[in-house]
């Protein structure tokens, strides 16, 4: 294991709370498995609707945000959580990395995009950026 990798996956973010919306069960199980040696506070949701109503419920400090997903999507389960706490950093992740993509998450409120197949290295990097500031 690379000590970047190694890094990595020791942060230790036990007092955060992630909140992961996405509606795909084998990708529940990557974040999950990626995410559960932070020590991080999963809360999961399956469609954008949900998201809303667990971010107003819950102290949220990141939300894992796919876009396509069924009830509402992810551009406007963004748009709607900015409108409550605009400071949280949203992360979009998609299998749609066609171009445009990037620049229609942002504009949704996004803070930066993760493109599927999501490596573990760049979860974590990113995630880091965020949750360490």
């Amino acid at each position: 294991m690379s000590d970047n990798l190694s890094n990595a996956l020791n942060q230790n973010w036990e007092d955060k709370n992630i909140l992961v919306v996405e509606d795909v069960d084998t990708n529940k199980i990557f974040f999950d498995a990626a995410l559960r040696r932070t020590k991080a506070k999963i809360l999961w949701a399956k469609d954008g609707q949900e998201a809303i109503d667990m971010f107003k419920d819950n102290h949220i400090d990141l939300v894992l945000m796919d876009l396509q997903l069924p009830v509402m999507d992810g551009y406007t389960a963004t748009r709607e959580i900015k409108k409550i706490n605009p400071d949280v950093p949203i992360i979009a992740q998609t299998a749609h990395v066609m171009s445009g993509e990037r620049e229609k998450c942002l504009e949704a409120g996004c803070n930066d995009y993760l493109a599927k197949p999501i490596r573990l290295q760049i979860l974590i990097d990113t995630l880091s950026k965020y949750l360490n500031a």
